[in-house]
């Protein structure tokens, strides 16, 4: 059983109850005085303990995804495979799998997602299972991506689309993003209404170092969240799926932690990423308890600090040419006096709209009655690329054997 599935949540769940339910019924033979009793009251209190300690363990990680399978849990995926071939089943991965850089995964909760795609993929489009694999972060990081009908259609069968990075707060998972923020169900009612254009929906979590917060920072000595989401997966990306090669195809998309992270990620790599949507993100990041020491000590770790502080860095550097929409509301949001210091601090060539509701807090119920404005915002940035996947060249016709004569007609003469 999958270390997320129903199956196995629910079997650990029963085990705890008929535990609990053990213990009750046995205590009263248990409370007399000996060796062997104690020892049986110890053992029922253990076993309980653990039982239930399990269950809730399970049901967390069910939710936030830290561990997407036993092997991440266990640390046994700490060198990537040289190559992956294409596989089949439902969630295999479609396009080039030669590089070995998506691998297809089980389902990681996809399938207990309602409202999802049914049906031939160039009608509603399609969303995949996958693992990205990191390169130069030596990463491995699950994700959804969702494809649009038009991936699939023989019109645009060598088009290449833009990208939006989606990515889940912290220490949320990707199934937030499926099942609460519904990202691909309102990406595919968008499109079929002609609100937003036929977009690749990439959705990740934030860290690459569970239960680790890496707040996509490159920490020294540390896990490469930075070079993940600014190298690797775009690497990964272009090498499994028809996506625009030009950053002007390229946008980040999150909430909360994941808000965080697309402005830094736009902002400080303007040649990768051109467009960033926060709702409910932070403008600096800072160390906690599940940080960790993010940038180092000394003067080279507060420059680091620093240089992670966008207010910082609109008042001392050039604004990068990108376009960023900020969420949040007058009340029940702590972030909504940075977020108006945020506004009024861009400048050109730097472009910043913004959603404020009147009220709101730091959950999903408001964040998904930002979701579908921001996804129709963000398409509006994006280009939707002009070059096209290279023609294969045409197979060369077989050469007629030596001596052999023109080829007679067939039929009746």
């Amino acid at each position: 059983m999958g270390l997320t599935s129903q199956s196995l949540e629910y079997t650990v769940i029963v085990v705890a109850l008929a535990c609990v339910a053990a213990t009750v019924w046995l205590w009263p033979r248990l409370s007399r005085q000996g060796v062997r009793p104690i020892l049986g009251r110890l053992g029922a209190i253990v076993l309980t303990q653990i039982s239930i300690v399990c269950a809730l363990a399970l049901a967390v990680n069910s939710s936030f995804e830290f561990y997407g399978n036993w092997d991440e849990l266990l640390g046994n995926n700490e060198e990537a495979p040289a190559s992956v071939s294409q596989g089949g089943g439902a969630y295999a991965a479609v396009g080039n799998m030669n590089g070995g850089l998506v691998q297809p995964a089980g389902p990681q909760g996809l399938d207990r997602v309602s409202g999802l795609p049914q049906g031939t993929p160039d009608k509603v489009g399609k969303v995949e299972s996958v693992r990205f694999i990191g390169r130069r972060s030596r990463a491995i990081n699950p994700g959804f991506v969702y494809l649009p009908p038009q991936y699939f259609q023989p019109q645009f069968r060598r088009q290449r689309f833009p990208v939006m990075v989606v990515i889940s707060g912290y220490p949320g998972g990707i199934m937030n993003l499926a099942q609460h923020l519904q990202v691909p169900q309102n990406a595919g009612k968008l499109i079929a209404q002609g609100k937003m254009q036929p977009t690749v929906l990439v959705m990740v979590r934030p860290t690459i170092a569970p239960p680790r917060d890496t707040e996509c920072v490159d920490v020294p000595g540390g896990p490469q969240a930075e070079t993940f989401f600014t190298k690797d997966l775009p690497d990964a990306l272009k090498s499994a799926y028809r996506v625009g090669r030009d950053p002007s195809a390229w946008g980040a998309f999150g909430y909360s932690s994941g808000g965080t992270c697309s402005l830094q990620l736009a902002m400080r790599n303007p040649k990768v990423y051109t467009s960033a949507v926060s709702l409910s993100g932070d403008f600096a990041i800072k160390d906690d308890l599940t940080t960790g020491s993010l940038f180092g000590s000394g003067e080279a770790g507060a420059r680091r600090e620093r240089e992670h502080d966008l207010l910082w860095r609109l008042k001392h550097l050039p604004a990068p040419q990108v376009s960023a929409l900020v969420a949040s509301s007058r009340k029940g949001e702590q972030g909504y006096g940075d977020t108006m210091k945020f506004i009024r601090a861009a400048k050109a060539p730097m472009m910043v709209d913004s959603i404020i509701l009147p009220q709101g807090s730091h959950q999903f119920t408001t964040w998904r009655r930002e979701v579908a404005p921001a996804l129709e915002w963000q398409s509006r940035q994006l280009t939707f690329p002009q070059d096209t996947e290279a023609v294969p060249p045409p197979k060369p016709e077989p050469k007629p054997k030596p001596g052999a004569g023109p080829a007679k007609e067939s039929g009746r003469g």
